[in-house]
């Protein structure tokens, strides 16, 4: 863009409208810069504000003269140079802000002493330039004077400060009048004292209250999972054991049915007698004899495939759970607890996303299995339910860095919005519709992590997918000797 180039850039969207002249008849107060730092347009309003004709500007560097009476950047030059993130504090000492409207914008307010009579305080923004290609071209800055607001804010200030002297000595006129009644104030401010000591007292009891109530819900709910995955696993398990038994025993039955039938089929071919012969044919084909043969075994063979698969899933709910053990600290390997708890969210799963493994190897870890499985199902079920209408991909890892070992459960789905991400561990809070979530799935999982002195960590892209990653150490620093689970 040429320094001394009349035309905006191009892209602005005035539409029919002249652009310089709608640039030039703006009340607010611009100027543009190309990426050489040279100013290219600079509105009447700006000029106005800053008291200089813009002739004498355009085309030229150095706007730092102007407003600090030294060469020193404008925030459009930090812009253009790319240098706003690593001076912009030392330049504006923390007067300034993200702009919350424009993508890479910055907002701040200063007082310039060279400007007008007396000075002038100014609000200025500035936003980076950038063509159909995206490549920054320059930066457009605008300048708001707001000498008036100070102004009358230090009016405010200094008439706030007046009064309160004012109240200050009819305070002290007051003490003076009132001598009589000082030593009953101070006994009624040490009772007030000591009423809010014990108030504090009250207070610090109550919040140990709430979250001992807090962590009751939240043991009364694992404790109902444990005994529904129990009575579960126990009621399948008892004719389980009789099926897989009889089923032993019928294919012993079957066997010895097979080896008569081939006795039976040699004395076929024996037998002289033609009419038998062909009865005992026709009986063969009637009932498809050698289809049997080569079909019965092939259904045998799914179905006890199907009742292990049945006896596998009752045991991942028994593991799952942890019916069978204490509450206290343990060594569990979370790859096994990984793997249990799919088997139990499996129907939560299957219809919505392929799950993919890349587990590492992993020494065994310190904890409380139960609610370590709480956490992994909390995430995997999670990680479901972000999926869209398409299927998407569930991915997770495991892995050891020095004296902790982390695992990840990683989803395609929908992503997490930037502005919901700091509440996204708080209690109740839950972004599914009403009736589909409680909000204590994250909450109940950052809690048992924080007991177990680990930590959780998120990453997550809108419309690509979210990344939670849980760390534990391997050894508890010190382990409560009985602990009920959170």
């Amino acid at each position: 863009m040429d320094a001394h180039s009349t035309t905006l850039p191009t892209g602005l969207g005035f539409g029919s409208i002249d652009q310089t002249v709608f640039f030039e008849g703006s009340p607010v107060a611009t100027f543009i810069i190309n990426a050489d730092h040279v100013v290219t347009h600079m509105n009447k309003a700006c000029a106005t504000t800053l008291g200089i004709a813009a002739q004498d500007y355009i085309g030229k560097v150095g706007l730092g003269q102007v407003f600090y009476g030294y060469d020193r950047p404008v925030m459009a030059d930090l812009i253009v140079d790319g240098a706003m993130k690593e001076i912009i504090d030392d330049l504006y000492q923390n007067k300034y802000r993200a702009s919350l409207l424009i993508p890479d914008a910055y907002e701040a307010e200063g007082f310039f002493p060279t400007l007008g009579q007396g000075g002038r305080w100014l609000f200025f923004t500035a936003a980076p330039l950038r063509n159909e290609h995206g490549n920054l071209i320059g930066a457009i800055e605008t300048l708001q004077d707001i000498s008036e607001r100070k102004i009358a804010e230090a009016a405010l200030l200094k008439a706030q400060t007046e009064i309160e002297l004012v109240v200050e000595q009819r305070t002290a006129q007051l003490a003076e009048v009132n001598q009589t009644l000082r030593d009953d104030v101070a006994q009624r401010e040490a009772a007030e004292q000591t009423l809010l000591n014990r108030n504090n007292e009250l207070n610090a009891l109550n919040a140990k209250l709430t979250e001992a109530h807090e962590h009751l819900i939240q043991s009364e709910k694992l404790a109902s999972i444990g005994q529904l995955a129990a009575g579960v696993a126990h009621e399948i398990n008892n004719p389980i054991g009789y099926i897989f038994s009889n089923f032993g025993t019928l294919e012993k039955y079957l066997a010895d049915l097979f080896h008569m039938l081939e006795v039976y089929a040699e004395w076929e071919q024996k037998t002289s007698d033609k009419a038998m012969q062909t009865e005992l044919k026709q009986a063969r084909d009637s009932i498809e004899l050698d289809f049997l043969q080569e079909d019965i075994p092939t259904l045998m063979k799914e179905s006890r495939e199907g009742i292990v698969r049945v006896r596998e899933i009752v045991q991942d709910l028994k593991d799952f759970s942890h019916v069978d053990k204490t509450l206290d600290w343990q060594f569990a390997n979370l790859n096994h607890g990984i793997e249990t708890t799919l088997n139990v969210v499996n129907n939560e799963v299957k219809y919505k996303a392929d799950v993919v493994r890349e587990l590492g190897s992993i020494p065994d870890v310190q904890c409380m299995p139960s609610q370590i499985n709480q956490v992994v199902l909390n995430l995997i079920v999670n990680a479901a339910h972000a999926m869209g209408p398409e299927r998407g991909v569930i991915t997770l890892r495991s892995g050891q860095q020095e004296d902790k070992v982390w695992f990840e459960v990683s989803d395609t789905g929908s992503g997490i919005p930037k502005e919901v991400l700091p509440r996204i561990f708080d209690p109740f809070y839950t972004t599914k519709p009403i009736g589909k979530g409680t909000g204590l799935g994250l909450s109940l999982s950052y809690g048992i992590v924080q007991k177990h002195n680990g930590s959780i960590d998120v990453q997550t892209e809108m419309g690509k997918g979210t990344t939670f990653r849980v760390t534990l150490p391997l050894l508890q620093p010190q382990p409560p000797e009985s602990d009920a689970p959170l």
